[in-house]
């Protein structure tokens, strides 16, 4: 994978690029990193008052604009809101890169799990990413150079070794599942779309220290997650589709 100053975009002008759950972590981490290079950045949350201020905190970095209204990914009518306020600013929307998420916690295991807990896990990582692809892709259709990423996880892959499916002993059940669930999204989508212009693919950023104490569990920091990231979301037209990818490189599930 090429050092990130020198990934190259196949856009002919500045694309318009829209990063879900972008207000925090490693999403203002991704967002950041497409500003500085001259991307149009619309950044995301939940509430539009945590979008404006991360926009206005990093807004040196390029050119970033919260979205006029809050972006709830598992909420069908506030994704489609949003695509109508992406149409309405700018007509096209080059890079979706859909990295809300949600977690239950580590411990929950796949008998003892509260249910209505994993349905909510379940909206938003399976589910939220999928109204966020549909009410997009006209939008995308728009752009010369298409390009979706799926924020996924080891934790979805039955080969990763250190924190896969059959690695953790049953725990952290419903994001596991539902990062494997998006995975299986990610290749179903692209073998859809495989005659369009629109690429996705799905990347681990492996265990990112996104949360305090997050280094002690071995996670790295949020600095070395974005490249692989960056790579995904500006793939020549002749790039991979439909694939699972760490650091640039094929990631087993």
């Amino acid at each position: 994978m090429p050092a990130l100053e020198d990934m190259a975009w196949p856009w002919d002008e500045p694309p318009v690029c829209l990063v879900t759950g972008s207000a925090q972590g490693l999403g203002r981490a991704v967002a950041e990193a497409l500003a500085q290079r001259g991307a149009t950045v619309l950044i995301s949350a939940r509430d539009p008052a945590k979008a404006a201020a991360t926009a206005a905190e990093i807004g040196g970095a390029g050119d970033l604009r919260p979205l006029p209204a809050g972006l709830d990914v598992a909420d069908r009518a506030s994704v489609d809101a949003a695509a109508t306020a992406i149409a309405d600013l700018r007509g096209r929307l080059d890079v979706l890169i859909n990295n809300a998420a949600a977690y239950v916690d580590w411990a929950e295991t796949a008998t003892g799990a509260d249910l209505a807990r994993s349905r909510a896990v379940m909206d938003t990582n399976l589910y939220g990413a999928w109204n966020t692809i549909q009410a997009m892709l006209p939008l995308l259709r728009a752009s010369a150079h298409p390009r979706v990423v799926n924020i996924a996880s080891g934790a979805g892959s039955h080969a990763d070794e250190r924190y896969g499916l059959s690695s953790r002993q049953g725990a952290a059940a419903s994001y596991g599942i539902s990062k494997a669930a998006l995975l299986a999204l990610t290749a179903t989508l692209a073998a859809e779309l495989t005659s369009t212009p629109v690429i996705i693919n799905a990347v681990d950023p492996d265990l990112t220290a996104t949360w305090p104490g997050a280094e002690t569990m071995g996670a790295r920091p949020v600095a070395d997650s974005v490249p692989g990231i960056i790579w995904a979301a500006t793939l020549p037209d002749d790039g991979p589709r439909g694939g699972f990818f760490r650091d640039g490189q094929p990631h087993p599930w």
